[in-house]
Formats: C-alpha cells, sequence, structure tokens
C-alpha cells in the first residue's frame, strides 16, 4: 500500500497511474496523521511553489512533513515537492518552505537559456544509492523555472546533479527521504523503474542491479524534443477520431479523415519513443457540462499507459454550459490536469488577451494565462499560435514586426510579416506574432507551439524565418510545427532556429516517417536527442 500526497494540484493522476501500473495499491491521504503514519509516502510537488505550500500549510500538512522527516520514514518528493524541502523560493517571496535543506530556490538566469527548462536531461549521480542502481545515464524528464543551487548547504543531501546553465541539484536523499527534481513517473521505462526501486525498496524486496558508480565531474544536456501531435475531433457518427487534414480541412470526399483512435494511437508514439504527445482538440464540445467533456476521458485513459508528457488544447477557456453552469478557464484546465494533462494549450482567447492588453497597457489579472499560471506554473501553459504570412514591399509599409523573407511575395514583395489569426485559422487579427508571443510571456506563458498555416499539410519543411524570429523574440522554449515531411526538416529546424523541440502529425499518421527515423537522423546529425 503506497500513500500518496494529492493536495489538489496539478496532475497527480500520472503519479496513481505509474504506481498501479508497476504493481501497487494507492491510498490517498485524508488528514496530517496519515502522513505520519503512512509505511510509504510518495509526495508529488505540481504548482508553483507558493501554491503547494500555501496548500500544505493550510490543511496542516507542512508539520506532519516535517515530523516524517525528522522521523526517518519513507518518503519520496517529485519536482516542487524537492524545492519544498528548502527555506523558500524566488518564485513566492515570503511563502516559507519546509526548512529541512538550508537555503533558497533560484529562478535559472543564465543569458541566452529558455526557461522553463523543459524536456529530457540526465543526472550526474553523487552517491551511491540504490533508487539509482539501475541508471545508466538516460534521459528524464524535467520541467522547472527554479532549481536548487550546489552549495555547501546541501553536502549531506546531495544525491545527485543536472547542467543547465549551470550545474544544479537534480536529486536529494538523506537517510530514507528521497526527492527528485525530474519527474519519474514522466520519465518513461527509465523513470518508471527508478520509482520501482523506490517503492520496492520500502517493501523490504531486494532492489536489483549494481549501485551506481559515482563520477567525478562530468555535465548533462537537455535534448531536443520529438513531438507528436494528434489533431482531434468527433466523425459525423459521434465518434472521437484522429484526423489531419491540408491548410486545416479535415474532410476527405464528404467525411472527416480518420487516421485512428486518440488513445491508441497516443499509446503508439509513446512506445515508438516520442519525447511528448499533445491533443488538440479541434470540436468544440462548449455546451458539454465540464464533467462530460469528451476529451477528459481520452486524458484518463492515455495516462494509465502513457509515461510522458501530454498536453491538451482547443476549449481551454471559459464557457456557460447548456445547463447554465458557467466555469472558469481555471476550472476548464484543473479538470484537464486532473485527468491526466500536465500542460494545457490555449489559442484563440491568447490572442484576445494581447489586444486588450496591448490596448490598455495593463494585465488584468483574470486572463486564463495568468490564472493558470499563478495556480499551476508557467511550465503548464503553453501557447498555440496560429500565424500567417503578409507580404509587404519594404518594412515601412506596415507597423508589424517584418522580415526580409528568401520566399518572395505574390508580387515580388521581399519582405513579409506575420498575421495571428483565431478560430482555427480562419479569421486574421491586427497583431503580429513578435507582439503576441512576448506579451503572453510576460503575461506568464512558459511556452510557444508556433504553427504556420502556410506550412500546414504541405510536407515541404517547416517555416525557418518564422520559427527563427519568435525564437529570438521571447526567452521561453519554442516549439516548430507545420510543414514537416521527411526526418531531415527536423534537423534543418533545429540547427537553423535552435527551436527546443519540433511536433509533427500527419507524417507519423500515415506511416511516412516514424519517430525512431527522426531521431535517428538528428542524432547521426550531432543533436543530442532522448533514444
Amino acid at each position: 500500500m503506497i500513500t500518496l500526497l494529492d493536495y489538489g494540484a496539478g496532475n497527480v493522476r500520472s503519479v496513481r497511474n505509474a504506481i498501479r501500473k508497476l504493481g501497487f495499491t494507492v491510498k490517498d491521504v485524508t488528514c496530517a496523521a496519515d502522513i505520519v503514519a503512512a509505511d510509504k509516502l510518495v509526495f508529488p510537488g505540481v504548482g508553483s511553489f507558493g501554491t503547494v505550500m500555501e496548500r500544505l500549510i493550510r490543511d496542516g500538512y507542512d508539520k506532519a512533513l516535517q515530523e516524517r522527516i525528522r522521523l526517518n520514514r519513507p518518503l519520496l518528493g517529485i519536482c516542487v515537492a524537492l524545492q519544498a524541502l528548502f527555506d523558500g523560493s524566488e518564485e513566492s517571496p515570503g511563502v516559507p518552505g519546509l526548512g529541512v535543506i538550508p537555503g533558497m530556490i533560484r529562478r535559472f538566469a543564465t543569458p541566452g537559456l529558455s526557461v522553463p527548462q523543459i524536456g529530457w536531461n540526465g543526472i550526474l549521480p553523487k552517491k551511491d544509492s540504490p533508487l539509482l542502481a539501475d541508471y545508466k545515464g538516460e534521459k528524464l524528464y524535467f520541467v522547472h523555472s527554479y532549481h536548487a543551487e550546489v552549495d555547501d548547504n546541501c553536502d549531506d543531501w546531495l544525491l545527485a546533479t543536472t547542467c543547465y546553465g549551470s550545474e544544479f541539484v537534480s536529486a536529494v536523499e538523506k537517510g530514507n527521504v528521497t526527492a527528485f527534481q525530474f519527474h519519474p513517473e514522466k520519465s518513461g521505462r527509465v523513470g518508471l523503474a527508478i520509482l520501482n526501486n523506490f517503492l520496492c525498496r520500502q517493501e523490504g524486496l531486494a532492489v536489483s542491479g549494481v549501485p551506481s558508480r559515482v563520477e567525478k565531474g562530468g555535465t548533462t544536456s537537455l535534448a531536443k524534443r520529438i513531438i507528436a501531435c494528434l489533431d482531434v475531433r468527433s466523425n459525423d457518427a459521434g465518434d472521437l477520431v484522429v484526423t489531419k487534414g491540408d491548410q486545416y480541412d479535415v474532410r476527405e470526399q464528404g467525411e472527416v479523415r480518420n487516421l485512428g483512435k486518440p488513445v491508441d494511437l497516443a499509446r503508439r508514439y509513446y512506445e515508438a519513443g516520442a519525447d511528448e504527445i499533445t491533443f488538440l482538440n479541434i470540436t468544440g464540445f462548449r455546451d458539454f457540462p465540464l464533467e462530460d467533456q469528451p476529451m477528459l476521458e481520452v486524458l484518463k485513459r492515455t495516462s494509465e499507459n502513457v509515461f510522458v508528457p501530454l498536453t491538451i488544447g482547443g476549449g481551454i477557456r471559459s464557457f456557460t454550459a447548456a445547463d447554465g453552469r458557467y466555469y472558469s478557464a481555471l476550472d476548464v484546465a484543473s479538470e484537464y490536469f486532473r485527468s491526466g494533462a500536465d500542460k494545457i494549450s490555449i489559442g484563440s482567447d491568447a490572442v484576445y488577451e494581447v489586444e486588450r492588453y496591448l490596448a490598455e497597457g495593463v494585465k488584468s489579472g483574470t486572463s486564463a494565462i495568468e490564472q493558470i499560471s499563478i495556480v499551476y506554473g508557467a511550465q503548464a501553459v503553453v501557447i498555440s499560435i496560429d500565424p500567417r504570412r503578409v507580404y509587404v514591399a519594404s518594412p515601412d509599409d506596415t507597423p508589424h514586426a517584418a522580415i526580409a523573407t528568401r520566399f518572395p511575395g505574390p508580387d515580388g514583395e521581399r519582405y513579409c510579416w506575420y498575421q495571428c489569426t483565431v478560430q482555427g485559422g480562419r479569421e486574421g487579427r491586427d497583431i503580429d506574432v513578435v507582439q503576441l508571443a512576448q506579451v503572453c510571456e510576460l503575461l506568464g506563458a512558459g511556452e510557444i507551439l508556433l504553427n504556420c498555416i502556410d506550412r500546414d499539410g504541405t510536407n515541404s519543411g517547416f517555416d525557418l524565418e518564422l520559427i527563427a524570429q519568435v525564437k529570438k523574440a521571447v526567452h521561453i522554449p519554442v516549439i516548430a510545427s507545420s510543414g514537416a515531411g521527411r526526418a531531415e526538416h527536423f534537423i534543418e529546424v533545429f540547427t537553423a532556429t535552435n527551436a527546443d523541440a519540433a511536433l509533427a502529425a500527419g507524417i507519423f499518421h500515415r506511416h511516412e516517417v516514424g519517430i525512431d527515423e527522426v531521431k535517428k537522423a538528428v542524432a547521426d546529425a550531432g543533436i543530442e536527442v532522448r533514444r
């Protein structure tokens, strides 16, 4: 029996599913006494530091955790739970941590570094631990903007470090208390093996493998991510299917193109080595009560067998259901997180909010971006941008951020700017991609999913000019999307733009290019990927 500290923040379902997948039964903490009494406790820290600590303090869980650690009872902390062991964090000034390890949590501040760190990185073990007995340098999944510094304060706790700009604490352990900055439940088979070592060790069972050889020095590096995207909608019979079209037209001979079932395809891509799975809901479903939203069931079922990050986009906005019930964007996002999503993607609503911000010059504090970011952290908010080219003869012909292009317009124009659109690319707005990306970062977004209407479904390669422009304009990670047709296109986008990740859909669905083929080509080109 494993006791899970579920205090109502973020995607705890994946931790629960991972424990069950490994053959253990899960019991939830119901009161502070359960924390101290549990035989084995898993503490998943999901969300911002302030939100996590405020909820723990509200329920008296902070004192119970401190007592459990004092008693040296088995505990595994994940992500923000590691940070909560320290005195406090720059993320939430004035909010106390558990104070078990001296020191403050700091924000990544290396110039030119994408923050948050999102993706797959390695760890450098600093001492032997049965939890890392089978670890052989594989990549593990990180998603965070803040980190614990390597210094004398944590010497007796330090288990492993990772390099991102500089070396930071990625694992701590003292006695029976262990915490990871990475997410073992989102790190595929390697992460599940590490989690299993904790669970088996606490059961008194032998842990297979030889203890890790402690390396002196060394380095790690963040991998470029290959993401599989599933556009999901209902067909004319009402069934949810994965579809894809040219220039957003998903019908073929009058019928919605059906490329497979979303849960089945997601599992296939996970087993093929996809670093993340993104679901884009392209059917409204907004008249349903929130608990009946079809995509919630897709997430719940997918997260039972897919142990890499899941993103959900489409319909993450406030709405009133047919029965008269009102749901805020935060309500909707919370339900998706609780159903298995790790990140949510916001599209048209982001454009409308940026238009409001540019007109008024102040944050509203009520936008979906701000509310979700405050509660769950910037890393949980992805902005999906659908821009299209607008050609001009000269940069002076537009107030927008124009670039010189290698692909002249219909009348020989040598410049263009990228107009942001809403409603699935059907309506253009008087706002350019740089304005949108920069303001969304200011409002609290943690990542950009950068589509390109002009390239969608063409298989002609990513729009490198668009991606390079946005990558230079923001400090948060950028995912390149739209246009991939062969493995070489992924090499091009990583080398020409330094994009943090690249996403594809149709070529994977139609078996034109495999994820393993893409990763091999990228790795052979000398670019770091998770293999």
